[in-house]
């Protein structure tokens, strides 16, 4: 089993213009450092300081070969999970900045992953649209850090989110919807959050 204690976890909750912010969330050692960051260049030098084991994006990974959904996306809503189409006009401009900054990170020898954190509320049956209660839900799971100290905007709690699925994807508690011609969407296996043991 991988030690997680010694790894750090991205997590992004990418914007669709650099103009607008990113949450971004560092895990290390149940700890959660957020902030909100801007342009790519701000991203990629945050990625090679804190050299994750894996970064999870709330981003579309692959705009679809044809038609508005990919697999992924079929297999999301068929599962009951609402995502949005990433040809939709405003989407489309937010998966093809993810298409660019993926390719930026693998090049840089780092791994990420597709996330809906939404979805990942979702399945864990957390609280989905109430922010304060979101953040306590993270408090009651365990986490420490900047969770316990200030209240998180909307898009630094969506960053946590996804860092909280890729523990679990790590600890082989997820399951990956998609393929790999249009990407993957990696969601927890459904379950209580308060069955989760950091």
């Amino acid at each position: 089993m991988l030690e997680l204690t010694r790894h750090v976890i991205v997590g992004i909750d990418l914007a669709g213009k650099p103009q607008n912010p990113s949450g971004w969330a560092v895990w290390k050692n149940k700890s959660v450092n957020t902030s909100l960051v801007y342009t790519d260049n701000e991203i990629m030098e945050r990625v090679t300081h804190n050299k994750p084991v894996i970064i999870a994006i709330d981003t579309p990974s692959h705009i679809p070969k044809k038609g508005m959904l990919r697999k992924a996306d079929r297999e999301m809503m068929k599962a009951g999970y609402r995502v949005f189409p990433p040809r939709l006009l405003g989407m489309q401009r937010l998966t093809l900045r993810a298409v660019k900054l993926n390719k930026s990170i693998a090049k840089a020898g780092y791994k990420t992953i597709e996330v809906h954190p939404t979805s990942t509320r979702k399945s864990l049956s957390m609280p989905t649209k109430d922010w304060g209660k979101i953040q306590t839900t993270l408090l009651h799971i365990g986490l420490a850090g900047d969770v316990r100290v200030r209240t998180l905007a909307s898009h630094e709690i969506d960053a946590v989110i996804a860092t909280l699925t890729a523990y679990l994807y790590l600890k082989s508690q997820t399951e990956a919807l998609g393929d790999e011609q249009e990407g993957f969407i990696v969601i927890p296996e459904k379950r209580d959050w308060r069955t989760i043991k950091l």
